[in-house]
């Protein structure tokens, strides 16, 4: 028994040595099976129809670059309903990418399933293809440009007279993210490839369009419309009122004519140029010597509000008749502001003589009537640079004498300094508040020692407050070779100018010039001066202002040049 136990256990031992020894035959087999077709492509095998069965992987390789070497480079012909845009599939950064196609139809492996599917083959697969996505995006939204196209709503415009329509246009656009993913997945198979498109429709109708022309274009260009107004009517054309009028479409595609205000009425003053009276506001002038007021103005004008509707509805009536309203404008100053000014007598006045100099005269009577009837209201500031503006040759100034750094020399506007003392003194013996004024450099004889300014663009000004509660018209003059300058308002001082002696006296120097620009000069002292301004009610002194000058000395100015005359 026990020796029949012995050879059983050997009998075991060698049957299972041979079970191993089968296992490891069959193992290598199926290994070297594996590998076998790990370097080979399944029999009757495609790649996006190219046959590559039972070729190893590098003759697949081949195979594959070969065929499709043509195709890859070819342009992405990019379809929509108007036309085509080719797109370079290498700069769109697509590539055909063989390597990964090969590695799922080879590459080692153990899996039965993996490995009875590469024996049996006979299968079509697809091409893998290496897509950059922003450089795709980016060229489908390059391309977008070419194919896009607005919505376009319908609509009815006017002009020279007639009717014109604008048909509506259904709006295009590529829809780049859905198109990109159609090249991506078609690529290179499908040379041809739609864009996807987003329509929007108008909301405009071809029947809207037909309504709106027969019931509204259609009657408003057939004939002339009649204005009726206050005075003789007027005929308007259809080529004069066409470019006031629109028919715009509504938030549900209805056209609703209408009317441009401004235009409309543009049209209305050119075809009745008197039919509208600008204001005037009322003012004061001098009547024979008397301030007098001169009533206010009140204006006309279309009335803009009502207009465009009346307007509107006469196009399509049988009349064809627009009954247009005026409206009054009102003045800015009335007849009752100008009285409430109380400009009734003659509050100051002052005059200087002037020189005989051309070119100076010139300019004095040009800055003269610009200042003449300026109406300073009460509280109001003065200012004589803003009346007079820059002194141009524009303007009508000539170059004369004026004062730089103590010297004279030529400029436009010489004189005007003149006319800036002697509005300077009827404001200082008016009363009202000086707020600015700058004497000349140094004292010249014609004026009033420390009464007088100076005047320069744009920085030397002569400025002063109406204190008085009164309005107060300037009158200005000239006559021969005098300048008079009067205030015309309701008197509430009576002023004294009391002048100081003179002080602090500097003799001048004597100065040879030999320059081209030369203006010669006579010597005149330095000096200091004090003026003041007493302010008195019924004879009783109520305050004082005083005014402090320093005027520096006149060189005497001896010009040697042959061309200083």
């Amino acid at each position: 028994m026990i020796q029949d136990a012995s050879v059983e256990r050997v009998r075991a031992g060698q049957s299972i040595a041979r079970l191993l020894v089968a296992l490891l035959v069959l193992g290598g087999v199926y290994f070297g099976l594996a590998a076998f077709l790990s370097r080979h492509v399944p029999s009757n095998t495609t790649v996006d129809r190219i046959a590559i069965g039972g070729m190893s992987r590098d003759e697949a390789a081949v195979t594959l670059k070969r065929v499709l070497a043509s195709p890859a480079s070819r342009p992405i012909h990019l379809r929509a309903p108007s036309r085509t845009v080719d797109i370079d599939p290498g700069a769109a950064g697509l590539q055909v990418d063989v390597e990964a196609t090969l590695s799922e139809l080879t590459g080692f492996t153990l899996n039965p399933v993996q490995m009875w599917a590469r024996l049996t083959g006979g299968e079509d697969h697809p091409l893998k293809v290496q897509v950059d996505r922003a450089k795709l995006t980016t060229a489908v939204a390059e391309a977008a440009h070419s194919f896009d196209s607005p919505v376009v709503e319908g609509s009815i415009t006017f002009s020279g007279g007639k009717a014109t329509i604008v048909d509506s246009v259904v709006g295009l656009a590529v829809n780049v993210r859905g198109t990109t993913d159609e090249i991506a997945s078609r690529w290179p198979g499908q040379q041809l490839v739609d864009a996807v498109i987003t329509v929007t429709k108008p909301k405009v109708s071809a029947d809207e369009i037909n309504r709106a022309a027969t019931e509204f274009a259609i009657p408003a260009m057939s004939g002339s419309v009649r204005l009726q107004m206050d005075r003789t009517p007027v005929m308007l054309r259809p080529a004069q009122y066409a470019p006031a009028l629109s028919m715009v479409a509504d938030g549900v595609g209805v056209l609703q004519p209408t009317v441009d205000a401004a235009k409309l009425v543009s049209v209305m003053q050119v075809a009745a140029p008197r039919a509208e009276h600008a204001p005037v506001d009322a003012t004061v002038r001098l009547v024979a010597g008397s301030p007098q007021v001169v009533p206010a103005v009140v204006g006309t004008k279309f009335d803009v509000s009502r207009a465009p509707a009346v307007f509107l509805t006469a196009l399509t009536s049988a009349t064809r008749t627009a009954s247009i309203t005026m409206v009054p404008t009102q003045p800015k100053v009335t007849t009752a502001t100008a009285q409430g000014w109380a400009v009734k007598e003659k509050v100051s006045t002052f005059t200087t003589r002037f020189p005989f100099n051309p070119p100076r005269t010139n300019n004095i009577k040009i800055a003269i009537g610009a200042l003449n009837g300026t109406i300073v209201r009460p509280g109001a500031l003065f200012s004589l640079n803003a009346i007079l503006g820059e002194r141009t040759p524009a303007k009508g100034y000539r170059q004369a004498p004026v004062i730089y750094a103590g010297r004279l020399e030529r400029d436009y506007g010489g004189g005007v300094s003149q006319v800036s003392t002697t509005t300077f003194n009827a404001a200082f013996f008016s009363g009202v508040r000086i707020e600015e004024h700058t004497p000349h450099s140094f004292y010249i004889a014609r004026y009033p020692e420390g009464r007088e300014a100076t005047l320069s663009w744009p920085d030397v000004d002569q400025k002063w407050t109406n204190d008085t509660g009164f309005g107060i018209l300037i009158d200005a003059q000239v006559k021969g070779n005098d300048i008079t300058v009067a205030f015309f308002g309701t008197k509430t001082w009576d002023i004294e100018a009391v002048k100081g002696p003179r002080h602090n006296v500097v003799q001048p120097k004597n100065i040879v010039d030999a320059g081209p620009g030369c203006v010669p000069q006579a010597p005149n002292a330095g000096f200091d001066v004090t003026v003041t301004r007493i302010f008195k009610r019924n004879g009783v002194q109520v305050k004082t202002s005083t005014f402090s000058t320093r005027y520096i000395p006149e060189d005497g100015v001896t010009c040697t040049n042959p061309s200083v005359g």
